[in-house]
């Protein structure tokens, strides 16, 4: 056997040329790969996400402006509920309405 392909039978069959050369190739060719779903994700997602504010509107539901809600206001909010005096109601479970 000629000496050239003598030190290529060496080289690939190299443990790390084994396992580490087709690692390499599937994590670099993976990332390519997932690219293609990555932009249909960002090109087709905000289609199918929450509906537009006039959308809603048309619905009857008001949503009141960002700028209307901040830390602030919640707090204040917060503050004025009385959390000492409460009482616990007890929902119906789904099988039990069916009872009634």
């Amino acid at each position: 056997m000629f000496p050239a392909a003598t030190r290529l039978l060496k080289i690939l069959n190299n443990r790390s040329i084994k396992v580490g050369l087709p690692l390499l190739v599937l994590v670099v060719g993976g990332s390519f790969y997932l690219e293609q779903f990555s932009q249909l994700r960002y090109k087709f997602g905000k289609k199918n996400s929450a509906l537009d504010r006039e959308e809603l509107e048309k619905f009857g539901i008001k949503l009141k402006k960002p700028e209307e809600i901040t830390i602030e206001a919640e707090y204040e909010k917060l503050k004025s509920l009385n959390i000492d005096n409460w009482e616990q109601k007890r929902i119906p479970r789904p099988w039990e309405e069916n009872a009634e």
